[in-house]
């Protein structure tokens, strides 16, 4: 949650200048599969309906903004080269911050600087 929390402070700090969007995509940490101890109990998804179904669970944590679910072809996290997580900046259709590939490089300090810049 401590990320979830530095990731809604930015919402909270920057809705003025930024949109905000949460794609979730594949379980990362899946129990069925890859998985840490005290893990939120979520299986590898076999279909978009269990996709969704997790998703929710982030849904209930309140992230402040919308939350979107990647295709089970899982598009969004291969372009973006997402998995498990990572923090975008986007202007005017552009890439204009690409964070490094989380967990260790996933910073949302350096968003923060990034949209300071902007405002």
């Amino acid at each position: 949650l401590y990320k979830l929390d530095e990731f809604k402070q930015l919402v909270k700090d920057f809705s003025d200048v930024a949109d905000f969007l949460v794609v979730y995509l594949a379980e990362a940490h899946a129990t069925d599969a890859w998985a840490f101890a005290n893990n939120v109990d979520i299986s590898v998804h076999k279909t978009l309906e269990e996709r969704l179904a997790a998703a929710r669970t982030l849904v209930k944590e309140d992230p402040l903004c919308p939350v979107v679910v990647d295709e089970m072809t899982n598009i969004t996290a291969s372009k973006y080269g997402a998995l498990p997580e990572r923090l975008y900046v986007i202007q005017s259709g552009n890439v204009f911050y690409q964070g490094g590939i989380g967990p260790w490089g996933y910073n949302p300090e350096e968003v923060r600087k990034v949209l300071e810049k902007i405002k």
